[in-house]
């Protein structure tokens, strides 16, 4: 089925775009703006606006899917691609690739997924947002064609012999306000919380942990307060941003020792911490983690490590997996463009039975969120973010609505 015509619209995102390296170096919060000047090329402040390009296929039978281009939060830094901002792309995607996607027939989705996200143009390979959004547009529109759900389809095309569809646990993140969201969570009965953005040292983590250790120690009790069933036992979550390896050196041992006084306080609720240390590039983040998660289990620790930062690509999440470098991978949606890769990523994780996270950012949309969700549903992730934004309860009504609604039609079999 040949396409008829494709529109690209300016959109906004779920949250912002935050200049990570600013805000490492002390850049202070002013209200919900945050005080000095960026760092990170392409920024014209710590904190704006995110934004997303949407693109809407429609065939020549009038079926049509949906896409968006958006990137993380923290964009321009961990190794991702730079800022990106619609108007500097919209251009740029009406002259290269909405002529060579015009000549294409919509039938298989795997195969054009591939070629547009390995696609290069002057030389160059297409911003992870772009190839973020096109495959998304490609998914929606070839399910549409077919009259299955994106899940069915990804089933169908990647060979994957699992006939039942399953629910994922829902991962919910607070942002900055870590505490009201928790009780929000804790209402929902979240599968797993809260994130809590630990993203400075002096207000967030402690000098030495101990505003994070007091953190854990309130949220164990928290849930114990307010859960209304006694079996409501979420996994408690916490990405740091490598802030336990600034504060302590990057001494293995001394953090060590400090995450098992935290699997205390965590108590009874299996505790994770994603991105304990960032090592500044790929190859010394993965032998940390690495040799972190093996002196964990040499203690009998229960503690899963989540790698994030360095850990982008599908390549990156080949060579962690292979490594073990934690014992749950981030796979961090926008950052491996094409989402072939995401399913490709989900699938040999599972394979190398190290956690799979269906993750993303608060910065997509509502369109990558259900269409993720879809992917993390078909290659039975073992956990999935909320998203977009920081609210809790948009992001978890958009993922826990659209997987209900995927579950009841691929498990039709009337």
């Amino acid at each position: 089925m040949k396409i008829k015509k494709i529109y690209l619209t300016k959109s906004y995102t779920g949250f912002f775009f935050d200049d990570q390296k600013a805000i490492k170096k002390g850049a202070a919060n002013d209200g919900f703006m945050y005080q000095g000047d960026p760092v990170i090329e392409g920024f014209s402040a710590v904190r704006q606006k995110g934004e997303a390009i949407s693109i809407r296929i429609v065939l020549e039978n009038g079926v049509s899917g949906y896409g968006d281009c958006c990137a993380v939060q923290y964009s321009g830094t961990g190794g991702r691609d730079p800022l990106f901002l619609a108007d500097d792309y919209i251009p740029f995607m009406e002259t290269n690739l909405i002529p060579l996607l015009m000549k294409e027939d919509i039938d298989v989705f795997r195969p054009l997924a591939e070629k547009y996200d390995r696609m290069s143009i002057n030389g160059k390979r297409l911003h992870t947002a772009i190839r973020y959004g096109i495959t998304q547009a490609l998914l929606s529109v070839t399910a549409e064609y077919h009259q299955v759900t994106m899940a069915q389809l990804v089933r169908k095309e990647y060979n994957i012999s699992s006939e039942v569809y399953k629910p994922i646990p829902v991962f919910t993140q607070s942002g900055d306000d870590r505490y009201n969201n928790v009780d929000k969570m804790i209402l929902k009965e979240a599968d797993v919380l809260p994130h809590g953005l630990i993203n400075n040292i002096p207000n967030k983590l402690g000098n030495k942990g101990e505003i994070l250790a007091q953190y854990i120690s309130w949220l164990s009790g928290r849930i114990l307060k307010y859960r209304t069933k006694s079996d409501y036992q979420p996994v408690l979550h916490l990405d740091v941003y490598g802030t336990i390896g600034i504060a302590f050196d990057n001494d293995l041992d001394k953090i060590v020792d400090y995450m098992i006084e935290l699997e205390k306080l965590a108590q009874p609720f299996k505790l994770r911490i994603e991105g304990p240390i960032d090592g500044g590039n790929r190859e010394d983040t993965m032998i940390a983690l690495r040799d972190l998660t093996k002196m964990l289990d040499e203690r009998n620790s229960t503690i899963e490590i989540v790698a994030d930062e360095w850990c982008n690509t599908l390549e990156d999440i080949i060579y962690f997996a292979d490594n073990m470098a934690g014992k749950m991978l981030q796979i961090k949606c926008p950052d491996l463009g094409g989402i072939n890769n995401i399913i490709e990523a989900i699938l040999y994780c599972n394979m190398k039975k190290v956690g799979s996270y269906c993750g993303g950012s608060c910065n997509e949309t509502d369109v990558s969120s259900k269409t993720t969700t879809n992917i993390a549903i078909a290659c039975e992730a073992d956990q999935c973010l909320a998203k977009p934004g920081m609210g809790v309860d948009e992001g978890y009504m958009i993922i826990k609505n659209e997987m209900g609604r995927v579950l009841a039609v691929s498990n039709d079999r009337s």
